[in-house]
């Protein structure tokens, strides 16, 4: 798993010289924040990282290979569980956060200097724990910066790639949709919703399942009653 190779990353830099992380990244990226505004705004800590992030790499015309490198390090954290609780831990010495970042550099695949720069400013700021939540909001920001609208299709099974298609199709021609805009669709599931489909279109939610339909039946017999 990646958090082993974190761990041993960490402890074959312990007998090293400390290495005294760059101030500058921390600068340029918290003027960055107010140099240019990133399509939507995202809250939170991790939101104004992400934020600053986007601005530096618009800057320096690499927001495609930030996007991919970030959506690289977000496939690590679905595939191990244990990276963030590493990542947050308080013990972590300056040699231990120089051989994570120089880990998470090789794993997202990136060669600019710019995901270098964001995730020392992380590891100097003992921020390293929010690089996940970092990773969800600069993808947020990226699909904005596309014209892409979220459409999140929760069911009871995986759906196959026709349905999806049909529903794709169906929620661009409505009114759900502005124009221009392209839909960025994710099948989520959740066997707790019994059957039946719940469609998420940015802020808008559609219920269509059968959990739903028993909750306003028993609501109708309890009032009834």
């Amino acid at each position: 798993m990646f958090s082993r190779q974190v761990l041993r990353s960490a402890r074959a830099a312990a007998p090293q010289r400390a290495i005294t992380l760059r101030a500058a990244p921390v600068r340029s990226f918290a003027a960055a924040a107010n140099e240019g505004q990133p399509p939507v705004t995202v809250f939170g800590v991790d939101g104004t990282y992400a934020s600053a992030l986007y601005t530096a790499a618009s800057k320096t015309s690499t927001l495609e290979p930030t996007a991919k490198a970030l959506a690289n390090l977000s496939n690590i954290f679905e595939k191990d569980a244990k990276l963030a609780t590493i990542l947050s831990a308080p013990t972590l010495s300056a040699e231990d956060k120089s051989a994570i970042v120089a880990e998470l550099v090789k794993q997202s695949g990136s060669k600019e200097a710019t995901v270098k720069n964001f995730l020392d400013t992380l590891a100097e700021n003992n921020r390293l724990g929010l690089l996940k939540g970092v990773c969800d909001k600069f993808n947020e920001i990226m699909s904005a910066s596309r014209g892409e609208v979220e459409m999140t299709i929760t069911s009871a099974q995986p759906l196959d790639n026709k349905t999806l298609s049909r529903l794709e199709t169906a929620v661009a021609k409505s009114s759900y949709v502005g124009q221009g805009k392209k839909l960025k669709v994710t099948n989520t599931v959740n066997p707790d919703i019994v059957g039946g489909l719940v469609v998420e279109v940015g802020d808008r939610t559609i219920d269509l399942s059968v959990s739903a339909r028993i909750a306003k039946m028993n609501k109708l017999l309890t009032d009834s009653l």
